[in-house]
């Protein structure tokens, strides 16, 4: 049982559930070495147990760890605590494509086309590192709120077992994205990916799925066996090589598909070009159903004379065959002259068979020859070098980012140098684009925790964080953690090593509450000299308060102090007392004149 405030490996502290799967649960965590927020995801109890499945889920993992790229959800750390089995991966902030289709329901054609290309460039990189999803859906799909997409859960549906199909409720959010050959057990490759990305492209165009039944073998059965309903018969709208794309990617026979993930990107880049938005209708070249393989055998009865029947039954990936051949013996002469001929014609055939294939291609076959050294040298002087030994060089010079090697020099070739290749082998020359450069953007009102953790992870800068004084003339609120400034200003270049500032507010204290702590006035301007704060004095009139005690102040209680900040406060002060009125007093009686003496006198005296 996970509760609130448990510490994972003595470092993931968990703060509250925020999802849970057939397979896992999902908490919000707080790294407390690096000082921020992450997503922990914790195999169920039941599961742990399974040793086999454990080892899977531990090694795909650790596979998934390795992927680095815009759309795929970074995993952080792998481990096992106290029999507790982990991933810790970034936390995005935002809702899953499930999430957004229902509350949505269809999405805008670029809408939907923004998400694919997003999609297939995440899946393209997983699969140039031979990672393969296998439970591509969107509910594992993550869009934050500025469109940026996140890919999740890779490896863990890697390891799931081949009985979860009937399973019923944990399987039923993958089965509606199952390709054909995953549903009949035949294991999965990067195409398997690209069915479930066109199920997915077809789910966002018209917010429903094309298959759907009572249980998860119904579907899984309408996946192997019926044709995609078409999205243009609902909204003929949606152009034809968006659709083509959609049946290309949702072909049951894999070879119909798309070869791979890059493939369907290109193909999504262009698809709303003039020239194809009315192309025509994607036909399928090899047959769909190719991968169901069919049994079928014919009888042959028997004579009542010397009849043999002998029956070959042969199954084939191209079509099923059956062969059949009668051979009538009438007499034993016939029969052994049959059999004589027919070894020396299978014999002769073997041996052309052994010619054609092990006898001829060493005859004919290219001699071996080594990628030469290029690394440092022009492009030109690279090609000549290959050219020389006998090697092809592919046509487009690719570019890669290099800190060693001088901008326009070789910095490798593929096949790589060294290595022994026949001759005539297209070698791929690639060019150094010098040291990489990043854009510094403006973070102002960022939290410091998160760029920081980018710029020194992503792009290996040295950042130095300062706090700094603001005078907060305008009454602004400003968070501990908010970006007030940065030493280098947006648009400025960098290279991995350098270095920037990022400056935040240097909030002194708290405003306490004067009126509940008994402040004098004296307090007050005391406080406010203490931290440069622009003091102004109101006074009011009062019984209910002590003369000089601060009755209320402008500044809520707990809010941060800045200098320069304005404060106000309300200080109360003592009723004037009303001269009593004395009785009117009447001419010429020498009162008055002789009280003025008196004082006359007093005064005198006093002097």
């Amino acid at each position: 049982m996970i509760t609130k405030g448990q510490k994972i490996n003595d470092r993931y502290e968990i703060i509250r559930s925020i999802g849970e799967g057939g397979m896992a649960n999902v908490y919000l965590g707080y790294d407390t070495i690096l000082d921020r927020n992450v997503a922990i995801k914790i195999l169920r109890g039941d599961l742990s147990n399974d040793e086999k499945f454990v080892r899977r889920f531990q090694r795909e993992a650790l596979s998934a760890s390795s992927l680095a790229h815009p759309n795929i959800v970074e995993v952080y750390d792998v481990g096992e605590d106290n029999g507790l089995y982990y991933i810790v991966m970034e936390y995005i902030e935002g809702k899953t494509l499930k999430q957004l289709l229902k509350k949505r329901g269809s999405l805008t054609l670029s809408e939907a086309i923004d998400i694919m290309l997003q999609l297939t460039d995440g899946m393209a990189h997983a699969h140039d590192a031979y990672i393969i999803h296998r439970d591509l859906k969107p509910q594992n799909v993550m869009i934050k709120d500025d469109g940026q997409i996140k890919i999740t859960d890779f490896g863990i549906a890697m390891a799931l077992n081949s009985t979860q199909l009937t399973q019923t409720n944990s399987v039923m959010g993958s089965v509606h994205y199952l390709p054909p050959e995953q549903a009949s057990g035949k294991g999965c490759t990067t195409r398997s990916d690209i069915y479930s990305m066109g199920i997915i492209f077809y789910e966002l165009l018209s917010g429903s799925l094309p298959f759907k039944g009572d249980n998860a073998v119904e579907i899984a059965l309408k996946h192997m066996r019926d044709p995609l309903p078409s999205l243009r018969e609902d909204n003929p709208a949606i152009p034809q090589s968006i659709e083509n794309i959609i049946l290309k990617a949702t072909a049951k026979n894999p070879k119909n598909r798309y070869d791979t993930v890059k493939s369907m990107h290109l193909d999504l880049l262009t698809a709303l070009d003039d020239e194809r938005m009315n192309e025509e209708p994607y036909k399928y070249k090899y047959p769909e159903h190719e991968y169901e393989k069919k049994s079928k055998i014919k009888d042959m009865s028997s004579s009542d004379d010397d009849t043999a029947s002998i029956k070959i039954q042969e199954n084939n990936d191209e079509e099923d065959m059956i062969i059949a051949t009668k051979i009538e013996d009438n007499t034993g002469k016939k029969t052994n002259i049959v059999i004589i001929v027919l070894t020396v014609i299978f014999s002769l055939l073997v041996i052309a068979l052994v010619v054609v294939f092990f006898v001829l291609p060493e005859t004919n076959s290219p001699k071996p020859v080594t990628v030469p050294s290029c690394v440092g040298l022009k492009v030109s002087d690279c090609e000549k070098k290959l050219q020389k030994v006998g090697l092809e060089v592919e046509t487009t010079i690719k570019t890669e980012e290099s800190d060693e090697i001088e901008k326009n020099r070789v910095i490798r070739t593929d096949p790589e140098e060294g290595r022994s290749v026949k001759e005539g082998t297209v070698v791929t020359i690639y060019k150094s684009a010098g040291e990489e450069v990043y854009i510094i953007e403006d973070y102002t009102g960022k939290n410091y925790i998160e760029i920081q953790t980018i710029l020194e992870t992503n792009y290996g800068l040295e950042v130095t964080i300062e706090k700094k004084d603001i005078e907060n003339t305008d009454d602004k609120e400003y968070d501990e953690q908010e970006i007030i400034g940065q030493s280098l200003a947006a648009g400025s270049e960098v290279k991995e090593g350098d270095k920037i500032t990022l400056f935040i507010p240097n909030i002194m204290d708290k405003f306490p509450d004067m009126n509940a702590e008994g402040w004098t006035i004296s307090d007050v301007e005391a406080f406010a000299s203490k931290y440069q704060l622009n003091l102004s004095v109101q006074y009011q009139e009062t019984t209910e308060y002590e003369e000089g005690k601060v009755i209320s102040q402008s500044r809520a209680v707990g809010s941060n102090i800045y200098k320069g900040t304005s404060l106000r406060i309300v200080v109360a002060k003592k009723p004037e007392e009303k001269p009593e009125e004395k009785p009117s007093e009447k001419p010429g009686d020498g009162t008055g004149d002789k009280d003025n003496n008196t004082s006359d006198n007093n005064t005198s005296g006093n002097s």
